[in-house]
């Protein structure tokens, strides 16, 4: 079938829209109509090739739409439902056996490698050169994606559609960073370093969590803002402030027992790992490019710190994108107020602005 999709061809390059060949779905796939789809940090970073995956790609991977057809091994979901698109993991390794899908030990090609589970290229350009497919198991900045069991979660349909593509990653990312992966105890204190869609999911997962103390950390004032009424009882401007200094003032010393660094920046690391307490832990969200390194006290470390990275939110999508959207749907998850909404053919906008930081969390909404 034909469909509309943003394209990139080289590195750096623009998207472009163009209508693509996409094949029908195998057995084990299913063909979603995509209603709207997220714009991510990992978007960019591939585009950019920080992370060398092949070009040309559609990517996409925060992708919500509704079911058009099945293959004949698909049992979750039958046509006419709605669903969100998260990332793909196998179902047979000894992680995914044993519910820690976001360690599977087969999820990295399936997801960046641009070729379908089977191996072949499901997208073909006008002239019948394959097109990289599959990102996340989706390819979702398209009319229409291919996704399987594994990454298809089935939604309620009185839930707002085209606003819930970002669940599938940077909203359940930043929350289960905190409720799932970190869960700090009612009561306790939680540091969290950069304000961006991730990081304010965080925050609103630490109000859930029922932390007291919620520091984020940003450069940008109304980011630090909308964090504040989103529930953070502390903001810290690092372009102003020295966020160890301050953290410190904040704890009587202490530092604090819970941080996530969600910026991707190598210095921003290396203050939240030095404003944690003895004891502390220290999650690992941001994405810089390969081969970046951070120095380290050892010492500081020593002293039973704990320094983890933290893939997905540690989430068992099934489970948790429907919770989220119940906590929506109740008032206590405002992940709406972190949207701004595109069409389509203004994906290149949506990301330089998701650059800028003028935009938290951009969806393209597919007509």
């Amino acid at each position: 079938m034909k469909i509309e999709a943003a394209v990139v061809r080289e590195g750096k390059g623009d998207f472009k829209i163009e209508t693509l060949e996409l094949a029908e779905p195998s057995d084990d796939q299913i063909l979603i109509k995509i209603v709207g789809v997220g714009l991510c940090h990992t978007d960019l970073t591939c585009r950019d090739q920080l992370y060398p995956v092949p070009l040309p790609m559609v990517f996409g991977h925060e992708g919500s739409g509704i079911v058009e057809k099945i293959g004949k091994n698909v049992t979750k979901v039958e046509p006419g439902d709605h669903v969100v698109l998260t990332f793909y993991t196998c179902g047979k390794c000894d992680a995914c056996l044993s519910g820690d899908p976001t360690s599977c030990a087969n999820s990295f090609g399936p997801n960046f490698m641009g070729r379908a589970i089977d191996g072949s290229c499901t997208i073909h350009d006008h002239s019948g050169a394959e097109v990289g497919c599959s990102f996340f198991g989706q390819s979702s900045f398209a009319s229409h994606a291919l996704a399987y069991e594994r990454n298809t979660i089935k939604v309620s349909k009185t839930a707002p559609l085209e606003l819930l593509g970002p669940l599938g990653c940077g909203v359940q990312t930043g929350a289960g960073s905190v409720l799932n992966a970190l869960n700090p105890p009612a009561g306790s204190a939680i540091a969290i370093f950069g304000a961006g869609a991730v990081g304010l999911s965080a925050a609103m997962g630490a109000v859930v969590a029922n932390c007291t103390t919620i520091i984020v950390i940003d450069v940008k004032e109304n980011r630090l803002e909308l964090a504040r009424e989103l529930g953070a009882t502390h903001t810290i401007n690092a372009a102003e402030q020295d966020p160890i200094e301050e953290i410190q003032k904040l704890t009587g010393g202490a530092g604090i027992g819970y941080v996530l660094e969600t910026s991707g920046v190598a210095p921003v690391l290396k203050q939240a790992i030095m404003s944690s307490c003895v004891g502390g832990e220290i999650g690992i969200v941001g994405a810089p490019a390969m081969g970046t390194t951070v120095d380290l006290d050892i010492n500081h470390m020593l002293f039973n710190r704990k320094l983890r990275g933290i893939v997905e939110g540690e989430s068992n999508s099934d489970i948790f994108i429907p919770r989220l959207i119940s906590l929506y749907e109740q008032g206590k998850f405002p992940f709406d107020k972190l949207i701004k909404f595109y069409d389509l053919d203004q994906i290149n906008e949506a990301a330089a602005d998701s650059e800028k930081g003028t935009t938290l969390k951009a969806i393209m909404r597919i007509k």
